[in-house]
């Protein structure tokens, strides 16, 4: 068994294949650097990350994969999900043996995983544009807590930067503790010295920060769901399907008035 360790980046990725090539020695798992090793391996080696190499098998895939294939690439890692790294890299290899694309050929295993996979991510990517509740503090900036399954957080950037772009506002993923705030300017990554911070873990903003009438604005707002929602109508099923459960402690109108 051939072992790549790498710094879990899909730069890093990109670097594993580059060096594969180079060596014509291509791993059977990828390993973050410092993780146990299992047993029986033949080749423990360390990947480190280059940019220039990165990008030669970036702009290599481009010449075989469309666009929607490359932008594939980069939503399915933004999924998390365990080995999602090594089927990405056996996707980029299949690639570049092939010397065509491979991105219809859903016959291929890892094709047809990796398409799930991105379907999936898209569909949290649109529940944070449709669920995503913003909350307005004293100093006029707008809050929203997110804790989505994958982290599509990146993903739904550019719909807030347009939509919003009138107000400075700040989106903060609870589950991964980092978010994005926008200045009126420019949208920056950004991380809290203390992420104890109440309503970093809670996502609601408390009484001492939070603007005088957002309170009121709050109220209003789940009259209004309650007036609109038809009780004969009602399907809990349904409601939960359309309505992941994850996101009602972050949303407004699921709040108690």
């Amino acid at each position: 068994m051939n072992i790549f360790y790498y710094d879990k980046t899909f730069e890093g990725i990109l670097c594993c294949i580059f060096e594969a090539y180079s060596r014509n020695l291509f791993p059977d798992q990828l390993m973050s650097v410092g993780s146990i090793p299992p047993m029986f391996i033949n080749n423990q080696i360390t990947i480190l990350s280059n940019e220039t190499k990165a990008l030669r098998v970036w702009k290599g895939l481009e010449r075989y994969l469309s666009p929607s294939a490359m932008s594939m690439l980069t939503n399915d890692w933004l999924s998390e999900l365990p080995e999602i790294d090594i089927v990405l890299f056996r996707y980029m290899r299949k690639t570049f043996d092939a010397k065509k694309s491979i991105e219809m050929n859903f016959s291929d295993p890892d094709v047809l995983y990796l398409s799930q996979i991105y379907k999936k991510v898209q569909y949290e990517r649109m529940n944070m544009l449709k669920f995503i509740r913003f909350q307005k503090a004293v100093e006029g900036i707008y809050f929203a807590a997110v804790e989505p399954q994958f982290n599509a957080l990146p993903l739904a950037i550019p719909h807030f930067k347009d939509r919003f772009n009138d107000q400075p506002w700040l989106i903060y993923d609870i589950k991964r503790k980092y978010g994005y705030y926008y200045d009126l300017k420019e949208v920056k990554q950004v991380t809290f010295d203390d992420p104890h911070l109440e309503h970093l873990i809670t996502g609601k903003l408390n009484g001492s920060i939070m603007d005088k009438d957002e309170k009121l604005f709050q109220q209003l707002w789940q009259t209004y769901f309650k007036a609109i929602c038809i009780k004969q109508r009602w399907n809990p099923k349904k409601h939960r399907k359309d309505l992941p459960f994850r996101y009602w402690k972050y949303l407004t109108e699921k709040q108690q008035g």
